[in-house]
């Protein structure tokens, strides 16, 4: 069972690694779990790697699986832009089922607006098919979509009136967008199922698409108060593991295991410094 002191390497920080590069990373950082994209398992396959071989990989290096990410096709007409590649729930499924998982991330990734009670609906369909599997699921706010802040997210998330349905509390997303301290404070921490942390510098690119895919900075070297925001996550009873997703040229250009040690000592570095607190 993965916890508040456990840390998860994000498969969007190693976009271009392989699953094997990934859990050497993972272990070279000294995280507890990885998420995992189905571009992951269609590369793995190219090489020739089945599902039961990836198990005994992540078996092997200690590591479980935590998010699945992300799943896209499930508001009502979503439509998906051509060329890009959407995975479907049976797909997160067959995964789970083989290598097993904690949680499926939704997230609206295409369209400004979204009726709140349609959403609320559709997610409800995602969460009653995703309990069958043992999955938690977690809904994503992006500034740029109909559903662009923790208020809105927890206002789908509890009419769903379902028990697994959760929020996917991102750092960068937080920071770039309209969520506050207020809205975060609102929000149970029963009702954060994963956290992805990152850091922004304080000052944004004017097309926020590009600068999140790009541009993101390893915790503890921009402008986003992740200090002060563990210690909301941590006072209102957030017990979601800790990610760390950073999507970066940067460390594109980096030998993954340098990126997960670098990753790891970052997360630690800020985790401390916000935990410093509890035992004075």
């Amino acid at each position: 069972m993965l916890g508040p002191d456990d840390l998860v390497l994000c498969a969007g920080t190693l976009r271009g690694a392989s699953l094997a590069e990934k859990c050497a990373a993972a272990l070279a950082g000294g995280f507890r779990a990885l998420t995992l994209w189905p571009s992951d398992l269609e590369r793995a396959k190219r090489e020739g790697l089945s599902l039961a071989d990836v198990k005994r990989m992540l078996a092997d290096h200690g590591l479980a699986v935590a998010d699945l990410d992300a799943l896209l096709r499930w508001l009502p007409d979503e439509v998906i832009p051509p060329g890009v590649s959407a995975a479907t729930e049976p797909e997160f499924y067959a995964i789970a089922e083989a290598l097993g998982g904690r949680s499926l991330n939704v997230a609206q990734g295409f369209g400004a607006r979204c009726d709140v009670d349609r959403a609320a609906e559709a997610l409800a369909g995602v969460c009653d098919r995703a309990r069958e599997h043992g999955l938690l699921v977690t809904l994503e706010y992006l500034p740029w979509s109909g559903i662009p802040d923790a208020r809105t997210a927890l206002a789908i998330v509890e009419r769903t009136g379902r028990a697994n349905a959760t929020l996917m509390f991102d750092s960068w997303h937080t920071f770039r967008g309209p969520t506050d301290d207020a809205q975060l404070g609102a929000v149970p921490g029963a009702r954060i199922g994963s956290v992805q942390l990152n850091d922004a510098p304080a000052e944004p690119w004017p097309d926020l698409v590009a600068e999140t895919l790009a541009a993101r900075l390893l915790p503890g070297e921009g402008a986003i108060p992740l200090v002060r925001w563990l210690r909301l996550l941590d006072r209102i009873g957030c017990r979601a593991p800790l990610g760390i997703e950073v999507f970066s040229h940067a460390l594109d250009a980096l030998p993954p295991v340098e990126v997960g040690r670098r990753c790891g000592e970052a997360m630690r570095r800020v985790l401390a410094a916000a935990r410093a607190h509890a035992s004075v």
